[in-house]
């Protein structure tokens, strides 16, 4: 038991600078994955509140098209959103395994939130720098996981020759990234290879 003030007081004194050096200690440990989704969502939902969202594909899935169109949900977790530049033609549908060419800017939309500005990265702006590529729908093929299950969503609804702009969440963003728990906006454009 503490007999004086003067006793208490050193006390404080010596326990001051330990219980600060936990807190820094603690403070500077990384953040949990669910602090990370908790992040994620919050810097997705900062940028998705400029425009307009609609939580449903419409029924005959033809969608609002232009920079002025909504992002249109397309699963039920929330973790995938597009807004349609081009619908390319309707009637030119990307069948199972075809080869599909694309091409991609992405801006980090994590850097974006914290900061107020990114700068998006990709293969869309210099030519000289090779289309990437998947197989449509083919589980099998390394290159359906390496850029992520969400870059051809966009497939399901749209004809091979459209244009989007696609939120992607970290789940279903490229596999190299997904515990970063990074989302990204891609602003994407898909084509068969020429012949």
């Amino acid at each position: 038991m503490i007999k004086n003030k003067s006793s208490l007081f050193t006390l404080i004194a010596l326990l001051l600078p330990l219980f600060a050096a936990m807190m820094s200690s603690s403070c500077s440990k990384s953040k949990s994955y669910a602090e990370l989704l908790n992040d994620e969502s919050y810097a997705v939902n900062s940028f998705l509140a400029n425009y307009r969202v609609i939580n449903s594909i419409p029924s005959d899935t033809v969608f609002e098209v232009g920079e002025n169109a909504p992002y249109y949900r397309l699963n039920d977790e929330g973790t995938l959103y597009m807004q349609v530049l081009d619908p390319g033609t309707r009637t030119d549908k990307a069948v199972y395994d075809e080869l599909i060419y694309f091409r991609f800017m992405r801006t980090n939309l994590s850097e974006l939130w914290k900061t107020g500005e990114a700068i998006p990265e990709g293969n869309d702006v210099d030519m000289s720098i090779e289309p990437t590529s998947f197989r449509y729908q083919n589980f099998t093929m390394s290159s359906y996981t390496t850029y992520g299950t969400g870059i051809q969503e966009p497939l399901k609804y749209l004809g091979i020759d459209c244009r989007v702009n696609l939120v992607v969440k970290s789940q279903l963003g490229l596999t190299s990234e997904i515990s970063a728990v990074v989302p990204f906006l891609y602003n994407l454009r898909y084509f068969r290879a020429q012949t």
